[in-house]
């Protein structure tokens, strides 16, 4: 489990592979504190560490994805250089600053409105249509692995406000128009919704 809270940006280093894609990320963690197995939500999807070594001041450490993965996220677009957000996973007794989140992404939305209003950036998202009923306005969700208050909803989208701190320490800041986003629903909504199907008419 996870909570939103990024703890780092990394750095994509190095990708490989075709049908499984090894990916190489940067990060300032101290590789001794990273198991092999151990869980690392990237973009908001949880993968394995199956390799790892230090670099310079952090660590660097590898993944393998699949294709199933690649298809339903954004992963499949990533680059090398590209950067990542990342959250480890979260120990029992820490503090949960965000949401409970799975790393299991829901669907890609898209960026189709950005505005600065001040040091706020307000970003309006069009998720997948099937994902609407799970987005409320002032309820949770996760962006590229943010864990994010939703300020207004309509139809066919939903909008964020992202303060200053959120912009340098996320790769929200640097998102544009036309920008695709791993998403992941509140747990509580989705368990809501389902439900509200069983409930006498």
């Amino acid at each position: 489990m996870f909570t939103g809270i990024v703890t780092a940006k990394g750095r994509i280093r190095a990708i490989s592979g075709q049908n499984v894609r090894r990916f190489e990320i940067e990060a300032p963690y101290d590789a001794d504190t990273i198991a092999l197995g151990a869980s690392i939500a990237h973009a908001g999807a949880c993968l394995t560490v199956v390799d790892k070594g230090a670099s310079g001041e952090g660590c660097w450490f590898a993944v393998e994805i699949s294709p199933e993965t690649l298809r339903l996220t954004t992963l499949g677009g990533w680059r090398e250089g590209d950067p990542v957000n990342l959250e480890r996973a979260l120990a029992m007794g820490e503090e949960l600053g965000g949401h409970l989140v799975t790393g299991h992404v829901d669907g890609v939305g898209e960026l189709v409105e950005r505005r600065d209003e001040g040091e706020w950036i307000v970003l309006t998202v069009r998720p997948p249509a099937e994902l609407n009923r799970f987005i409320a306005r002032k309820g949770s969700i996760t962006v590229d692995g943010v864990s994010l208050t939703v300020n207004d909803v309509t139809a066919d989208s939903f909008d964020l406000m992202i303060i200053p701190h959120t912009a340098e320490v996320t790769t929200l800041g640097a998102l544009q128009i036309g920008a695709h986003v791993n998403l992941e629903v509140d747990l509580m909504a989705r368990y809501a919704a389902r439900l509200s199907e069983f409930s006498p008419a």
